[in-house]
């Protein structure tokens, strides 16, 4: 499926995404997976239910995002981001809409882990969780031995 927003192409077809792009940002820009070595990333690629990558006109990956889902009832929003040359545009917006409504997990109960980017969330229903929410941590595992 593919989708426009202004200059931008939004596609959920895997094989398209610049995985050297994805692999740049997240081990070098993204905070919340940087100890993540080249092969978890490849490996949380191939294991997505859903990726979305944005493009530029010359076709350059400039934004990206993945789903880990059941694929009925629950995903999981991760790897979110735009590069920072293109921010402001509203390509973030666009990037998760197209994700989570405009695709086939519209119905999904959706979750994610963020520390920043709140009001891009807030305005997709994203809450803090209700009683029903509980989360077991995991370890880092760059820390474990």
């Amino acid at each position: 499926m593919i989708t426009r927003h202004a200059t931008f192409e939004l596609d959920d077809d895997p094989h398209r995404v610049d995985r050297d792009a994805v692999w740049h940002y997240l081990s070098t820009q993204a905070y919340w997976g940087r100890w993540r070595r080249r092969e978890h990333v490849e490996q949380q690629m191939d294991g997505a239910w859903r990726v979305v990558g944005a493009y530029d006109p010359s076709g350059a990956t400039v934004g990206f995002a993945r789903t880990v889902s059941d694929g009925v009832a629950f995903g999981y929003l991760a790897d979110v981001y735009v590069e920072p040359s293109v921010r402001g545009q509203g390509l973030g917006v666009a990037l998760v809409r197209f994700m989570i409504d405009d695709g086939p997990g519209r119905g999904f109960r959706w979750a994610l882990h963020t520390l920043d980017a709140h009001g891009l969330y807030a305005r997709f229903g994203f809450a803090a969780p209700d009683d029903m929410y509980r989360e077991r941590p995991g370890a880092n595992p760059a820390t474990l031995p």
